[in-house]
């Protein structure tokens, strides 16, 4: 029998040094970069154009495209990594910048073809923005409804319709747009499709004035005779129920990275506060009451933590993933809505103006329950893997 101690798996929330020094370097960027914008594009509901050159010098928008092709040639885990970091200070950027990775450079990685990945992945590495077009006003949960036509045309398609809740929309050069070729064929007639900003017959509508993540836009998409040729067919004609569902289980995993990290920077807040506010003669973090919330909160953080990045590293070994991605998106939205308002609750009244962080968490925590699956997809889903 050997002797040697046998190999044994890392615990899931062990980094890896290259892990640990992306997830400090974004978490020191967050706090000098994002903390002081981070109010102010609340208030305007934009993104302060002189962020983004900085989150592409920072490597972030292009985690997993290869070197070779302009990015950091990171991983899955990095992706989520940097989404967490980012969201502790300010989910509005994290969802910016996780749609960017988990969505439309996935897409393009996995079902690109040389040519348009030699053509689009290294201007996303290094200045353009992507968007994600499936939604429609009819077609919520139900994201395969689709009225969005594409007719073929002069060696091409020509697209007619309209879009709705484009996260990245309004600052996005490049979108991947979701229309059906045979609206008889149902989700068999979808197809998905590269079009760029510009192109005649496309343009951006109208912006939504939302609850939270105002920094990051949510638009409207018009098509309106959109001539956009074959070679644009993202994968193959048909396939674009295939791209957009297995697209969206990955980016259920950067759902719950941004959510984690909410939730997590508005545990921070709470601790850090409930330290510092004295009550009765003590600080109200030596209250039993107050002691018990806090420790129950960092649990669920905890928990939420576990459950993302298993699913993170599960998609990175190439293994089955999509219940523990729906695992992670449910527990991590639903920690950050309670968390938030924890933390509301233990700021007292100033918990209630926008002076202070978490009122601004609070209403950035709602949407994680909502977009990328709604919780009640995520229990379907969840149920229909139970063996």
């Amino acid at each position: 029998m050997s002797t040697s101690a046998p190999d044994r798996p890392s615990p899931l929330t062990q980094l890896t040094d290259d892990e640990q020094l992306l997830r400090d370097s974004v978490r020191e960027f967050a706090e000098a970069e994002l903390r002081p914008r981070a109010r102010a594009m609340d208030e305007q509901a934009r993104l302060d154009p002189e962020l983004l050159p900085r989150l592409f010098e920072l490597g972030v928008m292009g985690t997993e495209i290869p070197e070779a092709l302009g990015g950091s040639g990171g991983t899955f885990v990095h992706a989520a990594l940097v989404v967490e970091e980012l969201s502790r200070v300010d989910p509005a950027i994290g969802v910016i910048v996780d749609v960017q990775n988990t969505l439309v450079v996935n897409a393009l990685l996995r079902w690109g073809t040389e040519p348009q990945q030699r053509t689009y992945l290294p201007r996303l590495a290094s200045e353009w923005i992507g968007a994600y077009a499936l939604s429609e006003a009819h077609s919520g949960s139900d994201a395969f409804a689709l009225t969005t036509r594409a007719t073929p045309a002069d060696d091409g398609y020509r697209l007619d319709g309209r879009k709705l809740w484009i996260t990245n929309g309004a600052e996005a050069s490049l979108f991947i747009v979701f229309a059906t070729v045979d609206p008889s064929a149902g989700y068999k007639g979808i197809t998905a499709f590269l079009v760029e900003r510009g192109t005649p017959g496309f343009s951006v509508g109208h912006k939504e004035d939302k609850l939270g993540i105002r920094a990051s836009s949510t638009t409207e998409l018009l098509f309106d005779g959109c001539m956009v040729p074959a070679s644009h067919v993202l994968c193959e004609v048909g396939e674009g129920y295939k791209v957009a569902i297995e697209t969206l289980n990955e980016g259920r995993i950067g759902i719950a990275a941004q959510m984690l990290g909410l939730a997590q920077g508005a545990l921070d807040h709470a601790v850090r506060y409930t330290r510092e506010r004295k009550q009765f003669g003590q600080a109200i973090a030596d209250f039993q009451g107050v002691q018990f919330q806090l420790a129950r909160a960092a649990m669920e953080v905890e928990a939420a933590r576990l459950l993302t990045y298993n699913a993170a590293r599960l998609r990175d070994a190439g293994l089955p993933f999509l219940k523990e991605a729906a695992m992670c998106k449910l527990h991590a939205s639903e920690t950050a809505e309670r968390t938030a308002s924890l933390a509301v609750n233990l700021f007292g009244g100033y918990g209630f103006v926008k002076d202070y962080p978490v009122e601004k968490l609070y209403r950035d925590a709602k949407i994680g329950q909502i977009y990328e699956g709604t919780s009640n997809l995520q229990l379907q889903t969840i149920a229909k893997h139970l063996r």
